[in-house]
């Protein structure tokens, strides 16, 4: 049986912590910056831990 592939979307737009969380970004910050005031703007930089319930699926897609 061959080798599982990562999923290389899931590689690009997560990272896994040295405790082994993991991040994302926010989403709402690539255009249509106008109309967004400069807190929500900072806000949405920030990046936050993924939920516990998605994190096993992503894990399983990044180590596959």
């Amino acid at each position: 049986m061959p080798k599982l592939k990562t999923k290389s979307g899931s590689k690009k737009r997560f990272k896994i912590t040295a405790n082994g969380y993991v991040k994302r970004k926010h989403a709402f910050k690539n255009h249509l910056l106008n109309k967004k005031s400069k807190r929500r703007k900072r806000n949405l930089s920030v990046f936050t831990l993924l939920k516990k319930s998605d994190q096993k699926n992503i894990k399983k897609q990044i180590y596959a």
